[in-house]
């Protein structure tokens, strides 16, 4: 049987304190664990280029060559500083995103960079190039918030507390500021991770409802 959003056939993987909750949120750290030294990689190629990625894949406001930076400009950074300031946060945000399910993680990231990206390109200073996972990072703390609200799930809303305590230096990023940073990126990300928690939930099952009409329970 196909298992949809809605469908609680893996139920206990995402029950707190379940072995098969501890089994996915390990399998979902080491999945993100390896995507930071592809990120390291691909940073290493830019530097060879003499920065010439960042320009090629960057999102470029307003500009059309630029479009296709909303797929490209998370895998690249503006040097190591940037880089390293981003890897640790997607380590633990998507680990937890992650753990609530494959598929939808899959969906939700794209989702995520579509929004994110799309609303850089349409109000982003149009002579910046922007780079960096952070729009998608931003996406996965506002996806936990939400998928906490709309599923009632205490454990998410935990999560999102616990990182928001551990980065609320950082929180005020979202907010429009003359520093070098696409805080428009953030916000949007943020509302991209809210939207596809609501668009990718898991729906729980509804209680059956009573018969009614039903046969002579005490006979004739």
């Amino acid at each position: 049987m196909a298992i949809g959003w809605g469908d609680t056939g893996d139920d206990a993987a995402n029950r707190f304190g379940t072995t098969p909750f501890y089994t996915s949120l390990g399998r979902a750290f080491v999945t993100m664990c390896a995507v930071i030294p592809v990120l390291f990689l691909v940073e290493v190629l830019d530097i060879g280029t003499h920065g010439q990625l960042d320009v090629a894949g960057g999102i470029i406001p307003h500009q059309v060559e630029g479009l296709d930076g909303v797929l490209f400009s998370p895998f690249l950074h503006a040097g190591w500083d940037h880089l390293y300031g981003n890897a640790v946060p997607l380590i633990l945000v998507g680990t937890f995103a992650l753990a609530g399910g494959a598929k939808r993680f899959i969906w939700s990231t794209f989702l995520i960079m579509l929004i994110s990206g799309l609303g850089v390109w349409f109000i982003g200073d149009p002579n910046s190039v922007v780079v960096g996972a952070s729009g998608v990072i931003f996406g996965y703390l506002g996806l936990l918030v939400t998928r906490g609200l709309v599923e009632r799930s205490w454990w998410n809303l935990g999560v999102a507390a616990f990182i928001g305590l551990l980065y609320w230096y950082q929180l005020y990023n979202v907010l429009p500021t003359d520093q070098p940073i696409s805080w428009q990126g953030h916000l949007l990300g943020l509302l991209g991770g809210a939207v596809a928690a609501v668009v990718f939930r898991r729906r729980r099952p509804r209680a059956p409802e009573p018969l009614l009409g039903g046969p002579n329970l005490y006979g004739d």
